[in-house]
């Protein structure tokens, strides 16, 4: 029996406050509410008896994705991920570039509806090896995506959150306790730009980071979206990138992706490729092993190569793979060099493949 997706369940973290209020204790703005009151994320709300989730069991829909969509090249490629999301996000992202979901305030969006155990059912149904809680971030739907993650183990699938990583320790703890892997939107190494134009602060993320790769077993890679003359100088990606290297080390996956004008910023101009492929080699050159280029058609900055002995190792061209020069204990064919991930002994055949999916 499926466990009922009612949409309102008791919320995990807050407090009750000397003065009556809840203080959500989700992340770290620790919005403080009134019965009736909404956090800034949307979803989490006070009521006289608690804080709830309003959002349990509703989803803006379903997708079976190529991992390498989340992305990540480093775990299990080439398979399908089951992928979804809710609505609301806790960042305020001018740039976001999924602001139809997670920007949205109107539950009337979230048209599907699917508990846990049927989630995680039909993952496996459709021949999925992980399932991904992504599109908006999971951090605020964790008493949904960990119940839902819970039912996937059950059944042996994987477990990926895609998240921006502005989330409490105690919430973090919860809630990648049931992850295997995660993609982290690093957004900017600047103070300035988290305040400016996400309203929120870069501190809380890299101490997400540090605390996913020095704390637990789950394995991690970095997105960083380039907006030109936001985030983009040489500067600040040598910082970045070095920075990486040192507190998280050189085996972790960064990957840059391009912007296109959306949601608050629609005059700002895309992405060139040229400062993907500028920003790749500066990471390079800070030590990093394994930098890709993203949202543009770059077969160089998206295959995988030996930090040994520079030979191709993952050939990517979109999210279609094509040479596969890792052996089953995940080496290099070639010098033997072993490559940070979580491989299968062959490689997954999904390709490019976006299949909406009714669950």
């Amino acid at each position: 029996m499926d466990t009922p997706s009612a949409d309102t369940v008791p919320a995990r973290h807050w407090t009750r406050l000397d003065d009556g209020r809840l203080r959500c204790d989700v992340c770290p703005r620790h919005c403080t509410l009134k019965a009736g009151q909404r956090g800034v994320c949307f979803v989490r709300a006070a009521e006289e008896d608690g804080m709830v989730l309003a959002t349990f069991g509703r989803s803006s829909g379903f997708c079976i994705d190529p991992v390498e969509k989340k992305p990540l090249n480093h775990f299990l490629p080439g398979t399908p991920i089951l992928s979804f999301g809710t609505a609301g996000c806790n960042l305020t992202c001018k740039f976001c570039q999924n602001w139809d979901i997670s920007k949205a305030k109107e539950f009337d969006r979230l048209t599907s509806r699917a508990g846990p155990e049927r989630i995680a059912r039909a993952a496996l149904e459709t021949g999925c090896s992980s399932v991904a809680f992504t599109y908006n971030d999971p951090v605020i739907f964790l008493e949904y995506a960990v119940d839902t993650a819970r039912a996937c183990h059950d059944l042996g699938l994987k477990t990926v959150a895609v998240t921006a990583g502005y989330v409490t320790p105690e919430a973090r703890s919860d809630l990648f306790a049931h992850m295997d892997a995660a993609n982290v939107d690093l957004k900017s190494f600047s103070e300035d730009f988290y305040h400016r134009l996400c309203t929120g602060h870069l501190q809380p993320v890299l101490d997400t980071l540090i605390w996913l790769k020095h704390e637990t077993t789950v394995w991690i890679e970095i997105t960083t979206l380039l907006i030109p003359g936001e985030n983009d100088g040489d500067e600040e990606l040598k910082a970045l990138s070095g920075w990486i290297a040192q507190a998280l080390g050189p085996d972790v996956p960064l990957h840059f992706s391009a912007f296109h004008p959306d949601w608050k910023m629609p005059d700002h101009a895309p992405t060139p490729p040229a400062t993907l492929s500028r920003a790749r080699s500066i990471a390079m050159a800070q030590g990093l092993h394994y930098v890709y280029t993203g949202n543009v058609h770059d077969p160089q900055g998206g295959s995988t190569w030996c930090p040994g002995c520079g030979q191709l190792l993952i050939e990517r061209d979109w999210y279609v793979l094509g040479a596969w020069n890792l052996t089953e204990e995940a080496t290099c064919k070639f010098c033997g060099h072993p490559i940070a991930g979580h491989f299968e002994k062959r490689p997954g055949n999904w390709g490019a493949k976006r299949l909406a999916v009714r669950i």
